[in-house]
């Protein structure tokens, strides 16, 4: 598979998890400087990981959360609850990754991940 197709896999997917008006301003945000990052970002993060079959989308995206959360990257883990929503992941499930998270990684970074998620879930109506 050349990179055009895997860059072309990566924004399809990307734009199933998240919606169309997402990516396009998260792909937009940092203009032609950004450009490059985007292209990476679709054709590898989205074309080959994201598109590999052994984790289902929805374990992807608890890990994804997990990771986000416990980095402290507050604008990713949002984006990264979104997409856990989209490929079918329960609420519970994510209530119990950030209580892991409480445990293993520290009360402050959950309470930050807490809030964040439940202000995504309001948003949703699912909370």
């Amino acid at each position: 598979m050349d990179l055009q197709e895997l860059e072309d896999r990566g924004l399809k997917l990307r734009v199933e998890m998240f919606g169309r008006d997402a990516v396009e301003k998260r792909m937009s945000a940092l203009g032609e400087f950004g450009k490059p990052l985007q292209q990476i970002i679709n054709a590898y993060a989205y074309g080959d990981v994201w598109s590999r079959v052994v984790l289902p989308p929805a374990t992807k995206s608890l890990v994804m959360i997990a990771m986000m959360a416990a980095a402290g990257h507050s604008t990713e883990l949002r984006v990264h609850l979104q997409g856990a929503l989209k490929n079918g992941c329960k609420v519970a499930e994510i209530q119990e990754v950030l209580l892991l998270l409480a445990m293993y990684c520290g009360i402050p970074a959950a309470n930050e991940a807490h809030r964040i998620a439940v202000d995504l879930l309001r948003e949703a109506e699912l909370a």
